[in-house]
């Protein structure tokens, strides 16, 4: 076999986020990101680097091929004859929950030249209205999230769960509780699924959407993970915090008042309390209870503190009387997160280890999660977690 030339690079794929239906960018050009940056400048370096296409293709009949494969959602391969031998234009797009095309994946290069594989991809939805992150069962291909725990629906604190090494909370949700126009993010973040399988490292697109089809945000979730993924580890701050709040038995979680859901636990999640693996994250707070927590929202805006008793889902399908003391969430752009310490009221509560067998919880009434799925995480994260 001979020597590689060093211009003999592979050709990565480009990833082209169409979120919006009246913007799109380059989300990533292989594993590098992009940051939104503009299609047509990355098409015109892909064309620079084969003169000989630009004789018979042009950045405007790329245009028009995205969009034709967009709008038809489905994959495109068109080969495009030069100077130098035939090239070929491969699309493929990326779905999210509902069947829309989340992204387009292009690739461009000769014919004789080997294609790459493409790493995982898969859309996402943030709807305000229902508190829940959509994503479809492809998402199982993405590391983290296994066949055996996937559901379509998963709250915000659950996904930032995953994601022991990240820092940007506040401004992603401020960017999903107050979706604006023209709003976006783009960071990679290490996650873990807690199953003593290696991590693996995503890329989030997110766009802010206010429309008749959503609103909330829709998201590209891209599999980033290599070898050469630098392994990535808390702060010697966040874990000597964690540590000493599980030692002291305090659990501070941050919560939406006015949607009533917890959006992220800042120490382990209180273990009395079902937060997680439920159709409706506003469930782990008693219904009856909820409007007394918007009230509160009020008062935490001019800066005090406020303290309430209310109901919280716990592990056996009922409720227990938890005390909250709220403060106010310093510096954050929306004004109705606040950091709660959870107390609990009751010593006679259901815990992780007690969970019904699904066909007792039907009897009680109908299920308010995925209860399968919880088990399954229940069990490996108590092996896996210092805090179990």
């Amino acid at each position: 076999m001979g020597e590689c030339d060093a211009s003999d690079a592979v050709i990565p794929w480009v990833t082209i986020e169409t979120l919006t239906p009246e913007m799109i960018s380059v989300a990533s050009v292989g594993e590098a990101p992009r940051g939104f940056a503009g299609w047509q400048r990355v098409v015109q370096r892909l064309l620079s680097k084969t003169p000989a296409v630009y004789d018979t293709f042009t950045t405007s009949a790329i245009a028009e091929a995205v969009q034709t494969a967009r709008e038809r959602a489905e994959e495109l391969d068109l080969e495009i004859p030069s100077r130098s031998g035939p090239h070929l234009l491969k699309l493929r797009p990326v779905f999210g929950p509902a069947g829309d095309v989340h992204a387009m994946r292009m690739w461009l290069g000769p014919a004789s030249e080997s294609v790459p594989q493409s790493n995982a991809a898969v859309g996402a939805i943030w709807d305000l209205e229902t508190q829940t992150l959509q994503l479809p069962s492809g998402s199982t291909r993405l590391p983290g999230i296994s066949a055996e725990r996937y559901v379509p629906r998963m709250s915000i604190a659950e996904l930032f769960r995953q994601m022991p090494t990240f820092d940007g909370h506040a401004e992603v949700l401020d960017l999903l509780y107050g979706p604006r126009a023209g709003a976006k993010l783009q960071f990679d973040v290490a996650v873990t699924d807690w199953s003593g399988r290696p991590p693996g490292q995503w890329r989030i697109t997110i766009r802010a959407r206010d429309d008749e089809r959503t609103r909330g945000a829709w998201w590209l979730i891209e599999d980033v993970t290599s070898a050469d993924t630098p392994a990535e580890w808390p702060t010697l701050e966040r874990v000597g915090l964690r540590e000493a709040h599980r030692r002291a038995g305090t659990h501070l979680a941050v919560v939406q008042l006015e949607h009533t859901s917890i959006s992220h636990w800042l120490t382990d999640p209180a273990p009395w309390v079902r937060w997680d693996y439920l159709f409706r994250p506003v469930d782990v707070f008693h219904q009856d209870d909820r409007p007394r927590l918007v009230e509160l929202g009020a008062r935490l805006r001019s800066g005090d503190t406020a303290g309430v008793t209310i109901r919280a889902l716990d592990y056996g399908g009922g409720y227990t009387p938890t005390s909250l003391l709220l403060y106010p969430y310093p510096g954050y752009a929306n004004s109705q997160l606040a950091i709660a310490q959870l107390v609990r009221i009751a010593d006679n509560f259901p815990v992780l280890d007690q969970v019904r067998p699904a066909s007792e919880s039907r009897q009680r009434g109908a299920p308010v999660g995925y209860d399968e799925q919880l088990r399954h995480w229940l069990a490996g994260r108590r092996k896996h977690s210092p805090a179990y």
